[in-house]
């Protein structure tokens, strides 16, 4: 049996943004502008419109804020604001085998005023077959 080449499949940069400026958390139209303008500084390809959705909480552990996504034809980026909390989740997914970090850790640091940031970044599908199996 022929042993199949792989490799990653992409790149999944995670941010946790906290000390946020609430207001700027509170702002939608900065989401919206986050999720149109990423995408452009960093070589992706946006195949739609950001879709931004208001949230006004639960009781349970979301204070509520904003809510953002956008599809890219290399996966998806996203966004979820907690102006309360001061903290924003975001996340920066691509298919493709290299991503400029710190640019958008910057970015993002920026049109948030974030003071303390949690990265994470995974390589994604490590398995990935190099040709079609069928």
């Amino acid at each position: 049996m022929e042993e199949t080449q792989t490799c990653n499949f992409g790149l999944h940069l995670m941010i946790d943004g906290y000390g946020g400026d609430p207001e700027k958390l509170n702002d939608r139209e900065i989401v919206f502008r986050c999720l149109d303008e990423l995408p452009n500084k960093t070589n992706m390809t946006k195949i739609t419109e950001p879709l931004i959705k208001s949230f006004p909480g639960n009781d349970i552990k979301d204070p509520g804020g904003h809510s953002g996504f956008v599809m890219i034809a290399e996966s998806h980026i996203s966004v979820h604001t907690f102006p309360a909390r001061r903290f924003v989740s975001i996340d920066v997914y691509t298919c493709k085998n290299e991503m400029d970090k710190d640019c958008i850790v910057q970015y993002f640091k920026d049109q948030f005023g974030l003071q303390n940031m949690e990265i994470n970044f995974v390589k994604r599908g490590t398995q990935y077959p190099l040709q079609n199996l069928v």
